[in-house]
């Protein structure tokens, strides 16, 4: 890490002590009420922080949006140990470029999220092209469907928030192991205690043998991360955290069609990324946070964040790409050999930092009870980067056991960029009677830049825009609500300052998406919610000398979801059904009526947990998704394919310990299967399921 980014890291850490030292500061002099904290509370339908929405005072449940919370319990019943393992749980969610090793990808109603745009941590934006841990966290919000309002300039597929754990004011002492059939070793600690009658703080440690199935891809990874809070006078409360985490690993290239074949799954254990001279991708994150909330009234509610958040990768492959003998270059040759590369980027190093602030509050006028909320953001990242190496070093094969030699001379450029937004949102909800219509607005100002490390093909440009949302819904009784709403979201696109455009350098002027979602949501015991939904997205076609908008991305949609308790036992199923199609497109009219590559047409998520007495359980899970496309003519497509998971689970005090451990089993049955096709940097790319995985947890409560 470069010296001016050091220094800047420093600065933010001594930034995020003094502010937390002079609140405590202030307590310490201060005769007030005494505020306690809650303690902490974690259960399965434990709700998450709304004002992402835009709604304070309201259950996630009660906001007409397409939603689901993951709380702390469920990321750790289901060993969510990366956000690429909630696709397992949320059936809207699926993989899209997730490999081992390497930053997690995913779509959502099939558009892939812009790990850039697409991303919140405690409501602030953060870029994921990183490692995010999920032991300090109490819950992912995936917002699912449009969402420009809350994020401005954003793939449609949807919003993903992490909401990282707070402190707590009674006494914390939780401690977990993990340990997988291949190796693998987590230990991880929760601790958290008061203060004083007004503070209190909490750590969560982790640190991990990363050693999966997968051939020569053994790493590590830390966590250290420290939360505090505090209540401030009358009404206020002051939270503050930190997080510092490591994840050295190498990483994954996909397989992928052999010539115009697609290959069988042999061996899913396979890693083409096998050489003497192979690296791990590594990843170093800094991210923080201060957030104050005063209460100003029973009725009026003021709040101020700052985030910060810094990382550095270096990304190391031994990289296939293309058949340079068959001519083919967006897959391996007929024979199942590959062009072999030698890529490495160092020290790429990405910085935001944000801060927001928000009024909200309650009113009536006559018989309408407004809920409304003013919030104004802004934030800034910047991406650097050197110069990287992309060698030709020889010929591979699909079997893993070719030797070529190194080439680390770094002969390409890198391309570095600046961003700076600005962001004014309004929402109210209006409630009469059964009736409430929910508006809402965003104001959204954009500067973005970018230019090579050589200092070529330098773009920069400005752009404001105005994204709506609007809903209306019938709240039957307590348990029965129908909606239905209207939102855009927006995309900005710059066209590659290059000679062999015609507008080289131009950022395209109206990226705009627009969504129709029709819901209904109801029960007690058995809770359920259903979801139609049709979304519209500009394609922008790069075909030299045209880079412009060319028809549509067309996703009709229809999600359902049950979860229900029994006497001795607790079940969920979700599924979604997706008819996804490239539609008006003139340059590529052959494609219209094709389904995007890599988007599963059906998914269900299915699990039960049956208890068999007041010691023993039995779980079970199942993952079903159906064909996904691996040519853009849809002419060959990777069959559905469907896992079975199963475990035990055992509870016991021992003593006055409170003990948990389960054993559980991921792919049962051994199946073998393609687990997503995704084409990255032009090239089509295959995927394996993992084999059968024994995991055995266990956690003890001091």
């Amino acid at each position: 890490m470069g010296k001016c980014s050091a220094l800047n890291l420093i600065f933010k850490i001594k930034f995020l002590m003094l502010f937390s030292a002079t609140a405590v500061a202030q307590i310490s002099s201060t005769q007030a009420q005494t505020i306690s904290l809650d303690p902490v509370f974690v259960e399965e339908d434990s709700g998450s922080d709304v004002s992402l929405l835009g709604f304070q005072g309201f259950e996630l449940r009660e906001i007409p949006v397409s939603a689901q919370n993951y709380s702390e319990k469920s990321l750790e019943q289901n060993q969510v140990r990366r956000l690429a393992d909630l696709t397992t749980l949320e059936a809207s969610l699926s993989d899209s470029y997730n490999a081992t090793g390497y930053w997690d990808m995913v779509a959502v109603r099939g558009y892939t999220l812009d790990n850039r745009n697409n991303f919140r941590r405690n409501g602030l934006p953060v870029n994921v092209e990183t490692s995010i841990p999920v032991e300090n966290k109490s819950g992912i919000l995936v917002l699912k469907g449009l969402a420009g309002v809350q994020s401005g300039v954003s793939s449609p597929g949807g919003l993903i928030n992490y909401e990282t754990k707070k402190a707590t004011s009674e006494m914390l002492r939780e401690f977990s192991f993990s340990l997988s059939d291949s190796g693998g070793l987590l230990a991880a600690a929760d601790v958290g205690d008061a203060l004083t009658e007004r503070s209190g703080f909490r750590i969560n440690l982790a640190q991990e043998h990363l050693s999966p199935h997968l051939k020569d891809a053994k790493g590590d990874r830390t966590l250290v991360a420290g939360a505090f809070s505090v209540r401030v006078g009358s009404g206020g409360l002051l939270d503050a955290e930190l997080e510092s985490s490591h994840r050295a690993q190498p990483s994954q290239p996909g397989m992928s069609l052999l010539g115009s074949n697609l290959p069988n799954v042999a061996d899913p254990n396979i890693n083409l990324n096998n050489q003497t001279w192979s690296q791990p991708v590594g990843f170093e994150a800094l991210s923080g946070s201060l957030r104050y909330v005063q209460a100003v009234n029973e009725d009026l509610e003021w709040s101020l964040a700052f985030g910060v958040q810094s990382l550095k990768n270096d990304d190391y492959l031994a990289y296939p790409y293309g058949c340079t003998k068959e001519g083919v270059f967006d897959r391996y040759c007929s024979d199942g050999t590959f062009d072999f590369y030698d890529y490495r980027s160092e020290n790429e190093l990405r910085d935001t930092e944000a801060v927001r602030t928000g009024l909200g509050g309650k009113a009536s006028f006559g018989d309408v009870k407004h809920n409304w909320n003013l919030a104004l953001m802004g934030w800034k990242t910047r991406e650097g980067y050197q110069r990287q190496a992309y060698n030709l070093v020889g010929e591979g094969n699909v079997d893993g056991t070719t030797t070529v030699p190194a080439n680390p001379t770094l002969n390409d450029e890198s391309t570095n960029r600046d961003s700076k937004n600005l962001q004014f949102a309004v929402t109210d909800a209006m409630e009469l009677g059964n009736w409430t219509g929910w508006l809402g607005a965003s104001w959204n100002g954009i500067n973005r830049s970018s230019v090579r490390t050589d200092g070529s093909r330098a773009t920069d440009f400005y752009q404001s825009f105005i994204l709506p949302w609007a809903a209306l819904s019938y709240q039957w009784n307590r348990d029965l609500m129908i909606y239905g709403s209207y939102s855009e979201g927006m995309e900005a696109y710059v066209v590659p300052n290059r000679n062999s455009y015609s507008n080289p350098g131009e950022y395209l002027p109206d990226v705009r998406s627009r969504q129709y979602e029709l819901g209904v949501r109801g029960g007690q015991s058995l809770k359920w919610n259903a979801a139609v939904f049709d979304i519209n997205r500009p394609l922008v076609t790069d075909q030299a000398p045209l880079y412009q908008v060319d028809g549509e991305d067309h996703h009709l949609g229809l999600e359902v979801e049950l979860r229900g308790k029994c006497i001795q036992c607790e079940w969920y199923v979700a599924a979604m059904l997706l008819e996804a199609r490239r539609e008006n497109s003139s340059v590529a009219a052959g494609l219209n009526g094709k389904a995007p590559v890599n988007v599963p047409k059906q998914t269900v998520r299915s699990g039960i947990e049956y208890h068999l007495n007041s010691l023993w359980s039995l779980k079970g899970r199942g993952v079903f998704e159906g064909e996904r496309a691996v040519t853009a003519d849809n002419s060959i497509v990777i069959p559905g394919w469907i896992r079975w998971d199963a475990g035990v689970g055992f509870g016991k005090k021992l003593g006055s310990v409170p003990f948990e451990a389960q054993l559980i089993v991921e792919n049962l049955l051994d199946s073998k299967y393609w687990r997503e096709s995704p084409t990255q940097y032009g090239h089509m790319y295959l995927y394996p399921g993992s084999d059968r995985t024994v995991i055995l947890n266990m956690q003890a409560t001091l």
